[in-house]
């Protein structure tokens, strides 16, 4: 089970407690919200089917009736939506390319505890007054001076202290970041007293940390006292532990670092059993750790810092390492400043910082699994992440001082450790770290010596095919197998011949296609990374490859494309991808060829490819990201066929497959140019816009230098799109397999492969074009690259930016002369692609030849820098690269490369103890906000609004364009909008304050269509829908320049004949974790965003298109069209039928339905739509008069319909500068007006209009670029 079903599952299952007691409090008080009726068999089933859990809510139209007219009212549970979709580890900094951290899909290991606490205040208290040694105290010379590693003494005093606290700081928050910290130098016992109250105050319930450090104070005294300071700093002053623990009361963990720290645990352990012995009071939740016993001084040795116990607990790894290095035979050579330099994050195993860390924890855990009882193993290490991490640090601790003649302590007491044998294993990773170090510091890039070599000599890898075997074993068991023999097999070449000699192929593939699938073949883990073991498998080794293909491996991984978790279809790309041979296969011989020309795996090739292309356009950008690398590596070895099918475009066929291609110019005339026809997908032929700008072959003029192009050229004016074929006339339109390897034109051609059907070639351009414009900026980045595998490079990717007299390469400098071609009505602009204009690149070694055409880019097919490589934004090849084809071993590193594998690995590389995720608070924040939005509920239904043009809030967002879409925040005082150019700005109406301002995209096509939240009563995230069906969500959209893209994905496919744009109309249903959408096609389109699949496609009548779209707050699967020639549908996923009923309330004038909405409460069919002419009608789609009501609200402009989620409230919006306000009985409410009076609120034309969700608020967007709120009261009720 993924992490967000097991957050769904057990939010709802202390949530639904809740809310059902809150709504009883509402019937006892005589307002109910909503009386239930008895619900059919067919509403029963769909309901609960959401309430169940969040996979269970995805199927519903296994439990959905035919009979629509059955369905009456639910519970009142659905004015509460359960489904929380978009929280996958996956949605987090995928954008960002960090392919690290675990994933958190799988079963939840059963010997984790359920009790699970966490510390969330940390009180640092430093007592060292330096400079002035305590009185009982004698010291040694040279003696122990370091704090914090710090020499105190190396700077003043109070600087010293202060840098000392904020180091302590920071070493703690390495281990609890989530905690909040706060220190006190040198206090007085008031200062103590304020620290510890505060503490417990923030911290609640939560575990509160005490530090105290006594260095520069006396011991403490014989009844557990510690000592603080006066506040003139002339005396000492005791503090009884007593008072300690009334002020931090529990639960609470105290660390002491101080000489004769044991009295201190004795003083508090009499106080403990005093205090249970009167009262009764079971014993307290409290921890102590101590440098020493009663009877010890802290070590003075120069040896160790002065506060080695804190160094213990805080920085482990160089305290263990510097003190191995002191009694190892490296101590006479080593430089122990290198143990500071060690590279890597202490939280990423796959840098040597990490992988210590996680051998240290292995190690320690250990340790005290195997000598302490379980229960209080289970409390002490894997109840609380810091008191863990601490815990694992005081075995460390014990260790080291017992060598110094010193014994921490603990309460609760642990039995001695520092002998135990497993701390051998410590010191061998210790010793190969300390003895690699000088040359990983060095080179950074080195690693530690495989164990791939060691696994496969000593037949590691059978037992684990063994183990992948066992139907036995659990599936995430089974799961880690898998990881392990992929580990073995990635990029060793010895390590996939013994596999594929274990028949490791024929185990992965049995598994996958078991006829009677049992739970370990439907666990995502586990296929997930069966998947990726047979990419490793046969990753660039041809006789694995071919041994996968006459298993019909692509047959048996394609279903695994329609599962529903985007890592199982990403896994199965990437199997898929790698089966493709395109002659990296460095170990075969040169007689091994012809079995390229075999039609068994030309077949299988296609397959291949058929699969891959089948989902170009998935909902999730991590299943794109590999069909981008997938058809890279397709691309590189068909290099050639497919240039050659683009170019010869210029020259179409009837009825070839190519009218489906861009227009690209081919070489046919003594002056090196044609005139091409533009081809539509639909047949009819139009001239092409840009045909005299389209160069082909290889006598254009290099205009590049020093990397800069003229801004008078095409080049630098975006929208122009360049072709030039290959260098000869022959190598554009053959379709030979004739053997040659050269470097043709720029770009390396496996020749020897046999070519494909030209039409698959076709759709594979196509699907790189689609690619390269994806609404994912990752994935876009990569489908640039793709293109450039095939001499196609993208030259202008973003809007137009004014330049100066030149512009850098990739840059676009606006042309007055071409401008106008940018908009024209080419074949690229109708299938999406006006804002990726392509060039074909050529070699610069063909003699200049004049030509109006300057500007050309001239660079070589597959030379690219490591950094243009690497860059998020780069499609671009290097201007200063020209030289021959590169050679084979460098090729595969300029293609782009998969992130599903590495990013996979990060689930087992997770440490034991893994944090909480604040799944409590989570759930607190959750339930509060239930409670709030139905008591929002219950007065927007019973509430008699006798006006709504209050206006409270006016904000000029100064968009330039006017306000396009508005939205209102369900539980904090926020407005956001979007303008055309979908700009997108957050306000905070109370406080009147801008939160945040940032662009949706880059691209020069721009449109918004509509804002969403989703998961309002969580975290919640901002969906933007563009007019062109693309949809981007965002999170942290409140935080000033903090937005994050979670995920990003076109959902409209395809577009009506003729068509000049989408003109998209999308809605979220939060119920059902649905997405429509709709527009100028010929189809619905339902998402489901928790799988991020195209789940439904509903087909329209002919010449039908949508114009306006509504979702059923309350009915998971039900929503309703406005269709343009004033029809209006009631749809519901859930019957097999899909579409409910259908009517043409517009017919006085025959115009667009613009507003569409359910009326509020719980009844399934009572829609409100509204036409472009100004009349609103009122329908029970149920009944044969579907018409009950008619208002005839503005005369021909109404341009905005709002109907509130649960008050009696719609609103219109006119053209002509008016908002009027009704009730369900047709009852006008109000009437807001641009007054031309002195101080009168003043609106424009409106362009859109939102109510708040519970409250009575009504937010109106204006083409002047105005936004105001208005209410029923002044004041309105937060």
């Amino acid at each position: 089970m993924a992490l967000g079903d097991l957050m769904a599952a057990s939010r709802f299952s202390q949530s639904t407690t809740a809310v059902s007691n809150h709504l009883e409090e509402f019937t006892e008080n005589g307002t109910h919200v909503e009386e239930d009726g008895e619900r059919s068999a067919h509403s029963s089933s769909s309901i609960a089917s959401t309430n169940n859990n969040n996979a269970n809510a995805r199927d519903l139209t296994e439990t959905a009736s035919s009979s629509y007219t059955e369905m009456t009212t639910t519970t009142s549970m659905a004015y509460l939506p359960q489904t929380i979709v978009l929280c996958e580890l996956r949605h987090d900094g995928f954008e960002d390319c960090i392919p690290a951290g675990p994933s958190d899909s799988g079963l939840v290991s059963k010997w984790r505890p359920r009790d699970r606490m966490k510390t969330g205040c940390v009180a640092l208290v430093l007592c060292l007054n330096i400079s002035v040694d305590p009185p009982d105290v004698i010291k040694i010379s040279p003696c122990a001076r370091m704090e914090c590693w710090i020499d105190p003494f190396s700077m003043a005093p109070q600087k010293a202290i202060e840098t000392i606290g904020r180091t302590l700081n920071q070493q703690y928050e390495r281990w609890q970041p989530k905690a909040r910290y706060k220190y006190s130098l040198d206090p007085t016992v008031d200062d103590v007293k304020k620290l510890c109250t505060t503490c417990r105050k923030y911290a609640k319930s939560e575990r509160v940390l005490f530090h105290y450090n006594g260095h520069g104070v006396p011991k403490p005294t014989p009844n557990g006292e510690i000592w603080l300071f006066n506040k003139s700093y002339t005396q000492y002053i005791p503090l009884p532990i007593s008072d300690l623990d009334s002020w931090l009361k529990t639960p609470s963990i105290y660390v002491f670092d101080c000489s004769a720290a044991g009295l201190i645990i004795s003083a508090f352990i009499q106080l403990q059993d005093y205090s249970s012995s009167t009262s009764g009071a079971p014993t307290r939740d409290c921890i102590l750790l101590a440098a020493c016993e009663a009877h010890e001084t802290l070590p003075q040795s120069a040896e160790f810092p002065a506060d080695v116990f804190t160094s213990c607990l805080t920085t482990p790894i160089k305290m263990a390492l510097r003190w191995f290095c002191t009694r190892s035979l490296l101590h006479e050579s080593f430089d122990y400043s290198l143990i500071d330099r060690i590279p890597g994050r202490q939280t990423d195993r796959k840098t040597l910082l990490g992988e210590l860390n996680w051998i240290f924890t292995a190690v320690t855990d250990t340790i005290a699994w195997n000598v302490l009882p379980h229960d209080l193993f289970q409390r002490l290490f894997r109840q609380d992440l810091l008191v863990a991490s601490l815990f694992r640090n005081f075995l460390l601790a014990e260790r080291i001082m017992r060598s110094a003649n010193c014994s921490p302590i603990s309460y609760p007491m642990l039995p001695p450790t520092h002998q135990h044998h497993m701390w051998d294993a410590w010191d061998m990773a210790a010793e190969i770290c300390l003895s690699q170090l000088p040359t990983l510091v060095e080179d950074p890039n080195a690693e530690f010596q495989s164990c791939q070599v060691d696994l496969v000599k000593d037949g590691g890898h059978a037992y684990f095919i063994r183990f992948l075997d066992s139907v036995e074993a659990y599936p995430e068991q089974r799961a880690m197998a898998a990881f392990v023999l992929a580990v073995i097999v990635d990029g060793h070449r010895r390590g996939q011949e013994t596999c594929i000699e274990a028949g490791l192929i024929h185990v992965c593939l049995k598994h996958l296609q078991c006829s009677s699938p049992n739970e370990a073949q439907t666990e995502p883990l586990f296929l997930q990374w069966i998947c990726l073991c047979l990419g490793k498998l046969w990753e660039d080794f041809s006789e694995a490859q071919l041994l996968g293909l006459q298993a019909d491996a692509p047959d048996i991984l394609a279903p695994l494309l329609s599962e529903p978790q985007p890592e199982v279809r990403a896994a199965a790309v990437f199997a898929l991808g790698t089966a493709l041979d395109i002659g990296f296969d460095t170990s075969r011989d040169g007689n091994g060829d012809e079995d390229c020309d075999d039609d068994e795996k030309v077949r299988a090739e296609v397959s291949i490819i058929k699969n891959i292309l089948s989902v170009v356009s998935d909902g999730s950008p991590l299943v794109r990201a590999e069909v981008a690398v997938a058809l890279s590596r397709f691309a590189f070895g068909h290099n050639k066929h497919l240039k050659s099918v683009a170019t010869s475009y210029g020259k179409p066929q009837s009825g070839s497959v190519l009218t489906s291609l861009p227009s690209f110019a081919v070489k046919g005339s003594s002056s090196g140019y044609t005139t091409p026809t533009h081809y539509m997908s639909h047949g009819s032929i139009v001239p092409s816009p840009i045909a005299p700008l389209l160069r082909v072959g290889n006598d254009s003029q290099p205009l590049v230098r020093d990397g800069r192009v003229s801004t008078s050229s095409p080049l630098a004016t975006s929208g122009i799109m360049h072709g030039s074929p290959l260098s000869d006339d022959s190598s554009l339109h053959s379709d030979s397999g004739a053997p040659n390897d050269s470097v043709s034109n720029g770009v390396l051609h496996h020749s020897r492969r046999k070519p494909l059907d030209n039409a698959l070639y076709s759709q594979c351009v196509l699907a790189m074009c689609n690619l390269a414009k994806d609404p994912s900026p990752r994935v876009a980045s990569l489908g640039r690259r793709v293109l450039s595998v095939i001499g196609i490079e993208q030259v202008v990717a973003k809007s137009v930016k004014p330049a100066g007299a030149s512009a850098r390469l990739g840059e676009s400098a606006a042309s007055s002369s071409l401008v106008g071609l940018a908009r024209s009505s080419s074949w690229f602009e109708l299938n999406g692609g006006a804002h990726l204009p392509l060039t074909f690149r050529t070699p610069p070694v063909s003699p200049p030849r004049p030509s109006y055409l300057t500007g050309m880019r001239r660079v070589c097919s597959l030379e690219f820098r490591p950094h243009l490589i690497n860059s998020p934004d780069s499609g671009l090849a290097d201007p200063f690269l020209a030289s021959a084809g590169p050679s084979g071993a460098s090729e595969r590193s300029f293609l782009p490369q998969s992130m599903i594998y590495n990013w996979s690995c990060g689930h087992f590389s997770k440490p034991l103890l893994t944090a909480m995720d604040d799944s409590e608070d989570i759930i607190a924040r959750r339930e509060e906000r239930e409670k709030l939005a139905l008591d929002h509920i219950v007065k927007c239904q019973h509430s008699s609004v006798s006006k709504l043009h209050n206006q409270i809030a006016s904000w000029d967002t100064k968009f330039e364009t006017g306000t396009k879409t508005a939205l209102l925040q369900p539980f904090s005082p926020v407005v956001i909008a979007s303008d055309e150019n979908e700009r997108i700005r957050v306000w905070n109406y109370e406080e009147a304050t801008l939160l945040n301002s940032f662009s949706n995209h880059d691209y020069p096509d721009k449109g918004a269509s509509k804002l969403c939240l989703v998961n309002e009563f969580d975290e919640n995230m901002l969906l933007v829908a563009s007019n062109d069906g693309n949809i981007r969500i965002w999170k942290d959209y409140t935080s000033k320049g903090q937005q994050k893209l979670v995920t990003a994905f076109a959902s409209i496919q395809g577009r009506r004949p003729g068509a000049h744009g989408v003109n998209a109309v999308v809605d979220w249903q939060q119920q059902s974790g649905y997405l429509f959408s709709s527009g100028d096609i010929s189809s619905i389109m339902a998402w489901d965003l928790d799988k991020e699949q195209l789940v439904k496609t509903i087909s329209l009548p002919q010449d039908s298109s949508i114009s306006a779209l509504a979702v059923s707050q309350v009915h998971a699967g039900q929503f309703a069209a406005g269709f343009v020639d004033g029809y209006v549908r009631l749809y519901d996923i859930r019957t097999p039928e899909m579409l409910v009923t259908e009517t043409r309330p517009h017919t006085q004038r025959v115009e667009r339905v613009v507003g569409i909405g359910f009326q509020p409460g719980l009844e399934p069919a009572k829609i409100v739509s509204a036409s472009q002419a100004g009349n609103i009608q009122f329908l029970d789609m149920r009944r044969a008069k579907n018409t009950y009501l008619t208002i005839d609200a503005h005369r021909g402009s109404l341009t905005a319909l709002a109907v509130h989620r649960h008050a009696p409230l719609i609103a219109s919006g006119s053209a002509k500068q008016l908002i009027k306000v009704f009730n369900l009985e047709g009852d006008p409410l109000g009437t807001i007006r641009y007054y031309p009076t002195f101080m009168a609120q003043k609106i424009g034309s409106v362009s859109c209009l939102t109510f708040h969700p519970y409250q009575v608020l009504l937010a109106a967007g204006a083409a002047d670029a105005c936004v105001s709120i208005y209410a029923d009261e002044i004041s309105p009720p937060r």
